[in-house]
């Protein structure tokens, strides 16, 4: 065994992972996910919005309530996972410290969404930036750890510095309905313009009403991608 495979086995017995769905070291060990807990999160199913990917209740319903009701600037969009079932994960990810989560599951997007990802044929994947200030105080961006365990997977092109954040706005989860849109105006800005990219997939852990890949959808388009879509890990249902 080499020196580092060495090093990083005693220090995953020291620091044992955690499991992404009960939080609890992972059992049995070696595993990124506990044996009894694989399968507990729900994926979503068929039939799905063919706009968003949000699952509709109805299989003669074609789009989804939010698609019928506003016009989306990104062409299309995938979710892994129903936002009921994986919310408690998402928030350990994001606000308790829990990034070795997004190795897992962003390789879990890729088995379960790859084969729709690369019919779109993306020249890179672009996470959703978090503004530095926020960036700082979490340690990490959620969307980058899941973008990068993906693009290790399917062989895609991370490209983190592509979009920033320029304005640090309000949680998207504390606003509703228009609040939403207006919150994220001019919140983001390309930063790679020498970059030329035909077609990208935006990447986010969480697609509710679509408001922040629009944003980010809005000014990619402005540098000139002609396609433009979008992956989460995980979605809300679709209203009638």
């Amino acid at each position: 065994m080499e020196i580092r495979e060495y090093t990083s086995f005693i220090c995953s017995l020291m620091f044992p992972l955690r499991c992404p769905v009960c939080d609890r070291p992972v059992e049995p060990f070696g595993r990124r996910i506990c044996a009894a807990c694989e399968g507990r999160l729900t994926a979503v199913r068929e039939p799905r919005c063919p706009k968003c990917g949000k699952q509709l209740r109805k299989e003669e319903t074609e789009f989804c309530y939010d698609c019928r009701s506003r016009k989306h600037i990104y062409d299309r969009g995938i979710a892994m996972y129903t936002y009921p079932s994986c919310r408690e994960p998402i928030y350990r990810m994001k606000y308790a410290g829990r990034q070795e989560y997004a190795a897992y599951f962003g390789r879990e997007m890729a088995r379960g969404l790859g084969k729709r990802i690369l019919s779109w044929q993306p020249d890179a994947f672009v996470p959703v930036p978090l503004h530095p200030a926020r960036e700082r105080k979490r340690g990490y961006n959620q969307a980058a750890l899941l973008a990068r365990s993906m693009g290790e997977a399917l062989q895609i092109p991370v490209l983190e510095g592509y979009v920033a954040r320029t304005r640090n706005t309000r949680a998207q989860k504390e606003l509703e309905g228009s609040s939403r849109q207006n919150n994220l105006k001019k919140a983001f800005k390309i930063m790679q313009n020498d970059v030329k990219l035909d077609t990208i997939v935006i990447i986010d852990d969480i697609y509710t009403t679509g408001s922040t890949v629009d944003a980010v959808a809005r000014e990619c388009r402005e540098a000139g991608v002609r396609k433009v879509y979008y992956a989460a890990l995980a979605i809300g249902m679709g209203r009638e």
